[in-house]
């Protein structure tokens, strides 16, 4: 088999990185942790599980995917989430491919669970997400936010990554606090301006779009669960945007200094 590089990006994700690990190395030769500061176990458990951990504040979602790359001893990568692991199907997928093109790239099905509970509803699933591809002529694009690979031709495969995306329905609300603020500073990085109405219409439109365009009205509670999420995400994260350009306008008064 082809040697294949793995590559993980973390903060603070002591809870899964050595899983994460352990389901690269059933495919892969090498395992890179790019770590952006973590204030718990992250590294040490990373390290004892046989990867190698490089540095580097967090420079935006594609950036920072792309950081290892070209310190890995092998072309072809393979890219997780420290929250992902290989399905056995995507394991016997990834043994079984000739891996000699290097300007295909792979495209695997993603399991998004909530605690024990798959979410297959609104367009939580296939999910489809491509995290195989050689560096020679694919690779991340240099986005901010939710980043993804580019490459000249994609091959799907009916092989599955799971992603344990939630502990349970208070840890959905608490990520979304955390990626709708990652969200803002990426938006605010490439110069997106404020506006007083996108955070209504963004809801909106993400509400509309998972109840009715993504069948999410007829799918029961899980459904409404992901079309409220998902607008509830979309507000914030333009309503946080305009958060950040009112802090940087405001002076503080010099009698409360």
């Amino acid at each position: 088999m082809t040697s294949i590089t793995g590559i993980i990006i973390t903060l603070n994700e002591a809870d899964n990185v050595t899983d994460c690990v352990a389901s690269l190395q059933r495919v892969c030769d090498e395992v890179i942790v790019v770590d952006s500061g973590s204030q718990d176990d992250t590294v040490a458990l990373a390290e004892a599980a046989g990867a190698r951990v490089i540095h580097q504040p967090y420079l935006g979602d594609g950036p920072q995917k792309a950081f290892a790359v070209p310190q890995a001893r092998h072309d072809w990568i393979l890219a997780l989430d420290a929250d992902e692991r290989l399905d056995d199907d995507a394991v016997e997928a990834i043994h079984g491919l000739p891996l000699d093109d290097p300007r295909t790239a792979y495209r695997f099905r993603r399991r998004n669970f909530a605690g024990h509970h798959w979410i297959r509803a609104a367009g939580f699933y296939p999910d489809p997400v491509t995290r195989l591809y050689n560096r020679t002529h694919a690779g991340y694009l240099p986005k901010k936010a939710h980043s993804s690979v580019q490459a000249p031709r994609v091959v799907d495969l009916s092989a599955h990554i799971r992603h344990f995306t939630y502990r349970d329905l208070s840890h959905w609300i608490i990520r979304i606090d955390a990626l709708s603020s990652r969200d803002a500073w990426a938006m605010k990085e490439r110069g997106k301006p404020p506006s007083r109405y996108r955070p209504i219409l963004h809801a909106t439109s993400a509400g509309f779009r998972k109840l009715i365009l993504k069948g999410g009205l007829l799918q029961g509670p899980d459904g409404f669960t992901v079309a409220m999420t998902t607008a509830f995400h979309a507000y914030m994260k333009y309503a946080k945007l305009n958060e950040l350009y009112e802090n940087e306008r405001t002076i503080p008064d010099a009698d409360h200094v």
